[in-house]
């Protein structure tokens, strides 16, 4: 019965690794604030996606001009220069931290105050074209006003839910986590062999990382597979994507070297306990 039981607690610890680390990863990679930032703040430093974003802020711009044609042709030329050195700007990285913040409170944090909106990800852009408009309005001694949310989205429905519910269950991942280690002990405690539970769990637990492993690789071609709304969303879709992905699979080489750990040791203590019963 001691074994029966052991086996048990060693299966429910499993399960338990196996949800909790995701989403602990996912708590603070995705839904915390600057745990995105973090990760998708270097997105901004890829020189084709600055091209894009250029192009695309600069469509934004003229767009918000439309409204006062007279000004369009004094102000081309500086939405043209505003726009191409958009990068280079000092306060690009901030305009660009905000977005990101924006961005993640639309999507993650508070998804209902867009609801009408169906992307799986909201970049709000507005920071970024406030910066560029306040750039133009001084350049030409007139102010402009600028917008307070410019939206570009991509994903789809079905992935901006999976999103919404990865938030609220990520939050347990702790709890989950814990329940996982007082498993894992309980399964050592009532081991007839401990030796062989330790190398047990640890070839479980390299058997999740192998489940993790192919589920974020059906996962990053299911998002990439979605077609795009602009080249912005492309880029930033691909790019995010693999920047997560990196991410990750820094946690399952983590838990692949633990399961190797727990094998051999569980080995070792195996073959230590046969030599002293010799």
């Amino acid at each position: 019965m001691r074994s029966f039981f052991s086996a048990i607690a060693a299966i429910a610890a499993l399960l338990l690794a196996a949800v909790s680390v995701p989403a602990i990863w996912a708590d603070r990679t995705v839904v915390n604030p600057d745990g995105f930032v973090a990760m998708a703040g270097p997105l901004g430093n890829d020189p084709q996606f600055q091209q894009a974003l250029a192009a695309a802020t600069a469509r934004a711009v003229t767009s918000q001009l439309d409204a006062a044609p007279a000004l369009q042709q004094l102000i081309a030329p500086a939405v043209q220069s505003a726009t191409q050195n958009l990068a280079a700007d000092p306060g690009f990285p901030a305009a660009w931290a905000e977005t990101l913040r924006r961005s993640n409170e639309l999507t993650v944090v508070d998804p209902a105050a867009n609801a009408n909106d169906t992307g799986a990800l909201n970049l709000d852009v507005a920071p970024l074209l406030q910066l560029v408009i306040k750039k133009i309005g001084a350049g030409v001694g007139q102010e402009i006003p600028a917008p307070q949310q410019v939206l570009v989205s991509l994903g789809s429905p079905n992935q901006r839910t999976a999103i919404v519910r990865l938030s609220e269950v990520s939050s347990l991942g702790v709890w989950l986590a814990g329940g996982a280690l007082l498993a894992f002990a309980l399964a050592l405690v009532i081991a007839r062999r401990r030796s062989t539970t330790l190398a047990l769990v640890g070839l479980g637990l390299a058997a999740i990382a192998g489940l993790w492993k192919l589920g974020l690789e059906l996962l990053s071609k299911s998002v990439l597979d979605t077609a795009g709304g602009n080249a912005v969303a492309d880029m930033f879709k691909q790019q995010y994507v693999s920047a997560a992905a990196a991410s990750f699979n820094g946690w399952i080489l983590i838990t692949l070297i633990t399961a190797g750990g727990l094998v051999l040791i569980g080995l070792v203590s195996r073959a230590a306990g046969r030599r002293g019963s010799a």
